[in-house]
């Protein structure tokens, strides 16, 4: 047990080395940017909801939307305001938000979350010629 000493001090260099980057990091984590979305929709301000209700609940209404419209045959939305919108994407968000990389790519990209809206919507950046292909 001569070594002892040896294996304790290779030991104590393992964790060291191995705990290197949590102690090197330590205190200097930051969160990562939050994406800044171009406001260049049409109506800039006006929705079916505030923008911070929009933000977080978008994917519910949109799939309530769709239920609504592909199972009860309903197609008109009344705002809480009283407006009435067709629930459509095509014809009511991408309407105004109709810049797909500026607006919906930056978040979803943010937050790693694929779109499957358009798997079946026809996506408004693209040319009729790149959709046929």
């Amino acid at each position: 047990m001569n070594d002892k000493k040896w294996i304790i001090l290779g030991l104590l260099i393992f964790v060291g080395l191995f705990t290197f980057p949590i102690w090197y990091n330590l205190g200097k984590s930051s969160s990562a940017p939050t994406p800044i979305l171009s406001n260049k929709a049409k109506a800039a301000g006006v929705c079916i909801l505030p923008a911070e209700e929009m933000r977080a609940g978008h994917m519910q209404i949109l799939d309530d939307w769709r239920n609504r419209v592909v199972r009860n045959g309903e197609r008109i939305h009344v705002s809480k305001s009283g407006v009435t919108y067709d629930m459509s994407l095509s014809n009511t968000c991408l309407d105004c938000h109709n810049n797909r990389e500026e607006f919906c790519d930056k978040c979803h990209n943010y937050t790693s979350v694929k779109l499957y809206c358009w798997d079946c919507h026809v996506d408004p950046t693209k040319s009729l010629e790149e959709i046929r292909q």
